[in-house]
């Protein structure tokens, strides 16, 4: 079945995403390797470098994960 630019249903204007500035504020150094992997896995490499996410539930549950080493605005 092929689409035409008729029966195809327009889409909304995109709403802005919400954005999330996530900072790496302690060390890395002694937790478990699944807590260093959830960091690299936002992107953060080295302590006090920060990163813009969107504001996803996968951002969130990795940011629950180790709340205790991040900042986040």
């Amino acid at each position: 079945m092929a689409v035409t630019g008729k029966t195809r249903a327009k889409t909304p204007a995109a709403a802005p995403a919400r954005t999330l500035r996530i900072r790496l504020v302690r060390s890395l150094i002694g937790y478990p390797r699944e807590q260093r992997e959830v960091a690299r896995g936002l992107g953060l490499r080295k302590l006090h470098s920060e990163v813009v996410r969107a504001d996803t539930p996968q951002i969130r549950g990795m940011i629950r994960k180790i709340s205790h080493l991040l900042e986040v605005e």
